[in-house]
């Protein structure tokens, strides 16, 4: 157990941020999953720019690499552009 007040104060906080992370991490999967289980083409098109702006706004906050989010971003659009 950490003897510093700012290392509990520390831990209390990488808790809560650990916490905020893994539900937009998760958020974020979930909305991907949606998106490339769409077969329909209209729809897939529909979600396909709040599934991008989620991606950039978890790049802005860190959550994800933007490497991994280029990736999913380039992967969704392969998806799209193959349907019918």
């Amino acid at each position: 157990m950490a003897n510093h007040k700012s290392n509990i104060k520390r831990i209390r906080q990488s808790k809560v941020r650990t916490l905020h992370n893994k539900y937009y991490a998760k958020t974020m999967r979930n909305a991907v999953r949606k998106l490339r289980a769409e077969t329909n083409k209209d729809e897939a098109l529909k979600l396909y720019p709040t599934v991008q702006k989620l991606l950039d706004k978890l790049v802005n906050k860190n959550i994800i690499h933007k490497n991994k989010a280029a990736n999913l971003k380039s992967s969704i659009s392969i998806h799209i552009a193959k349907l019918g």
